[in-house]
């Protein structure tokens, strides 16, 4: 085996913030959401620091996310919407997810989920389990969600929902969960929040689950 293939956690060079150095912010466009012009420079993994780097990022606010689950029944609560995001690619840009929103000024990640889970599929979120926050695009967005699963009664699921004045128009699905996750394997359900959570939902329902 190559030397360099194993990984050696006394090689992992720890750093931080502290290793990055901001020199100019410029606005682009401030809108709905909002991209600034960032001039940086970073230290380097061979020692000393990189040269100037202009990096444009997309700046949307951080937001909070929920799978709803029906644990006595095993179903689990996905929303249908239209994302233009995914126009481009092979499947249709109409996308099964996650009931998710974006978190406010003051606002903790639980009362997002509570909030969002009412407006786009009228559950009452009973308990929920933090599983992890997740970097969404790194590269270009400084956006990160918090990601639950949330005890329903998917009995109570269905329908379209949304808040009309800020142009959502959802429709409610109740799954079982080992189809959804067959979702996920097929491809069918591709993006990056709803896949953590569903995966992490059946690797974890039998011993990891709090609700």
């Amino acid at each position: 085996m190559n030397e360099h293939s194993l990984f050696e956690s006394d090689q992992l060079i720890n750093y931080g913030k502290k290793d990055l150095q901001i020199l100019d912010k410029q606005p682009l466009y401030k809108g709905f959401f909002q991209c600034n012009k960032y001039t940086l420079k970073h230290k380097l993994f061979a020692g000393g620091w990189s040269p100037e780097i202009q990096r444009e990022i997309f700046e949307r606010g951080h937001a909070a996310a929920v799978l709803p689950y029906d644990v006595k029944n095993d179903m689990v609560v996905l929303i249908e919407q239209f994302r233009f995001g995914a126009i481009d690619t092979d499947q249709s840009p109409w996308l099964l997810e996650l009931v998710a929103g974006i978190i406010e000024p003051g606002e903790q990640s639980v009362d997002v989920i509570q909030r969002e889970a009412l407006e786009e599929a009228g559950l009452t979120i009973q308990s929920s389990q933090f599983i992890l926050n997740c970097l969404l695009s790194p590269g270009g967005s400084t956006e990160h969600v918090d990601i639950f699963i949330g005890s329903v009664d998917s009995t109570k699921a269905g329908g379209l929902h949304g808040l009309a004045e800020e142009g959502e128009d959802i429709r409610v699905h109740v799954v079982p969960r080992e189809t959804a996750y067959q979702w996920v394997l097929q491809g069918k359900i591709n993006n990056s929040a709803t896949v953590i959570a569903l995966l992490w939902l059946q690797i974890n329902k039998d011993k990891g689950l709090k609700l």
